[in-house]
């Protein structure tokens, strides 16, 4: 005998699909709403905060004090990325990084900013036509209380805005070349368009001119080579300013006397 087989109408089975998407609806919604019961009790609260890294500028307390009143959640639904942003907006802080310990901690890795200088740069429409901050040893600007470094000595770089890394980068390289002068760099400027002037620790000024690395550091270097003969031979007159900007030669000005070593400048 044959067996014949049937086979659920169309709008059969469209119910049974569709109570079975109702069903694993109800089900997701549980299990949701359970989650964020679950995340919302005190268990979860976070019971301390862990600091690490550099604190030269800050302390533990400081950094507490200043970051945690920005967060909020507890150790499952605290955003790592804000707290990060937290830290990293207390004075100081170049970087932080944060991460999740259990049970109910986390820890936060601090990286500070390392002073190289003074940062100076024109700024339209200020009162003092001048903002003064720091530049750190990557080359980056930022915000600090100048205080905390009245003791350090700092050069000062003066430049268009956004030339702090390259400028940081020509005072190291000027620094060494001027070595053997024994003389060290007090301010370094730069034009907007891009000409070169160091005040030495002594007050004197030094031209320096425009050119690629190169040029400008072959032109102090022939500087450094020969100043002490020009100054020996005008009878060991301290040296006031010199301009570099010569094509075969610089001029200097001594004090009480003036030198010329050197045709048209660029």
């Amino acid at each position: 005998m044959a067996t014949q087989s049937t086979t659920a109408p169309v709008d059969v089975r469209m119910f049974n699909a569709a109570a079975a998407l109702l069903v694993l609806a109800f089900v997701g919604l549980v299990l949701a709403t359970g989650a964020r019961w679950l995340a919302a009790k005190s268990v979860f609260d976070l019971r301390s905060v862990r600091i690490e890294g550099d604190m030269t500028r800050n302390n533990a307390a400081t950094l507490r004090a200043n970051a945690l009143p920005r967060l909020s959640g507890n150790f499952l639904t605290l955003d790592l990325q804000r707290t990060r942003a937290a830290f990293e907006a207390v004075p100081w802080v170049r970087h932080a990084s944060v991460r999740r310990i259990w049970p109910m901690k986390i820890s936060v890795t601090l990286e500070e900013h390392k002073p190289a200088a003074y940062w100076e740069t024109k700024v339209e429409g200020a009162e003092s036509g001048m903002d003064r901050q720091l530049v750190n040893s990557f080359g980056e600007v930022f915000q600090a209380n100048l205080g905390d470094v009245e003791d350090e000595d700092l050069p000062l770089l003066s430049g268009p805005m956004g030339s702090s890394k390259s400028m940081l980068r020509m005072y190291q390289l000027l620094v060494d070349a001027l070595h053997p002068l024994d003389e060290g760099i007090e301010r370094l400027d730069l034009s907007g368009r891009g000409s070169w002037r160091a005040t030495l620790d002594k007050g004197e000024v030094i031209e320096i001119g425009r050119g690629e690395e190169a040029e400008v550091l072959a032109r102090v270097s022939r500087f450094v080579s020969t100043i002490s003969q020009v100054v020996a031979g005008s009878g060991s007159a301290p040296l006031v300013s010199a301009d570099l900007r010569h094509p075969d030669g610089y001029a200097v000005r001594l004090q009480g006397i003036k030198t010329n070593s050197g045709k048209t400048r660029k």
